[in-house]
């Protein structure tokens, strides 16, 4: 008997275009890159935290750059938690997102811009999480 499957849709939301750095004992200036899709942030930070480790804990403060992103409200209820959204002008940083779970730690991901090409994307996701180009650039 042949048993016919009808078949799978397609994601109903695409896959996060996240990278994140290994895990080691050093310090890191970056510990990831985020390609969000735009610049709204309802939109695109629920899927970012739902896909973050355990182990980075409860993500309950997210800064961003204020100049980069939509307007927010200054909570917002993710993954059954209620997230603090802060904006900040960093000109030191200006495209990263600040990530802060009390108990665990803070995690600075770089925000690649959403409307970039991909093989302008790639080349900068891979630079963030890797440590040898690092190194060559410092």
């Amino acid at each position: 008997m042949i048993t016919t499957v009808p078949p799978v849709p397609p994601p109903s939301h695409p896959l996060l275009r996240l990278r994140l750095a290994p895990h080691g004992t050093l310090p890191r200036r970056l510990d990831g890159a985020w390609w969000p899709r735009s610049y709204d942030l309802l939109a695109e930070l629920p899927p970012l935290l739902a896909a973050l480790p355990r182990a980075w804990g409860h993500i309950a403060s997210v800064t961003v750059n204020s100049a980069a992103w939509s307007a927010a409200p200054g909570r917002m209820f993710v993954c059954n938690q209620v997230v603090r959204l802060r904006r900040a002008v960093a000109p030191h940083a200006p495209n990263t997102v600040v990530l802060l779970a009390p108990g665990h730690g803070r995690w600075d991901l770089l925000v690649v811009p959403p409307d970039i090409t991909e093989e302008e994307a790639g080349p900068l996701m891979t630079a963030a999480v890797d440590d040898r180009a690092r190194d060559r650039q410092e």
